[in-house]
């Protein structure tokens, strides 16, 4: 357990932008030992629910590598399906992105977002919510750049954390093992304005009183402050 000073302390963020040649816009993202690779790409064509409604789409893929774990887990493709988890932690994903996105300005085109957990040692989720932000931010200039869209799409900043309670005491950024321990835990979705864009929180081992929400609320709140500092010094 951590000692008291480091109870609401982030853990390292380093960010490597384009780290996937052939991505429209990528990056290397990594909490602590945590690390995601997230990537954009587009398709110059929309879901035929969204044709000739002249506007686009903002989807998100999530996957573990099977080696990302302590203990080797299987492919999902393998497996013949996608994993509860897996589909909830990529619509998290695409509907954090979407909110603070104007879709019009996009046409109908649809970026899709890939992120691929190569290490996970807790906050995968929120990681790629912070990776795939940063992907889409590079991806956006380029198509700027090359006139496929004329105005940017993006409003706000978006940044994500996980936040738990362990004996009692709110803690931030939980890797796998204080996780794993929590007597429970919730993901906060800010943008750049400070307004919410999701909380997941559930009481796991107990239930949560309105002051440490509050508390859980306020840690998370300033941690994503800094983390959209990390993201706009990537992206320039």
């Amino acid at each position: 357990m951590r000692n008291d000073k480091d109870y609401n302390n982030l853990r390292n963020i380093k960010i490597t932008n384009d780290y996937m040649n052939n991505a429209l816009g990528s990056c290397l993202i990594e909490h602590g030992q945590t690390k995601v690779i997230c990537c954009a790409t587009l398709e110059e064509k929309v879901p035929r629910w969204l044709r000739g409604k002249g506007k686009g789409w903002i989807t998100a893929e999530y996957s573990m590598l099977p080696t990302s774990t302590h203990e080797r887990s299987d492919r999902e493709v393998n497996r013949g399906k996608v994993s509860g988890r897996t589909q909830e932690i990529q619509r998290l994903i695409g509907r954090s992105l979407r909110n603070i996105c104007d879709l019009e300005c996009i046409g109908e085109k649809v970026i899709k977002i890939d992120c691929d957990v190569i290490s996970a040692d807790g906050g995968t989720r929120t990681a790629s919510i912070n990776g795939s932000w940063v992907a889409l931010s590079l991806a956006i200039r380029k198509l700027l750049d090359i006139n496929l869209i004329s105005k940017n799409p993006v409003k706000f900043g978006l940044s994500a954390i996980s936040c738990g309670l362990c004996e009692d005491k709110v803690l931030l950024d939980l890797n796998y093992n204080e996780d794993s321990t929590a007597d429970a835990d919730a993901n906060f979705v800010f943008n750049s304005n400070g307004d919410i864009v999701e909380i997941q929180c559930t009481g796991e081992r107990k239930s949560i009183s309105t002051n440490k929400f509050s508390e859980m609320f306020k840690v998370a709140k300033e941690a994503c402050s800094k983390i959209y500092k990390i993201q706009r010094q990537s992206i320039g």
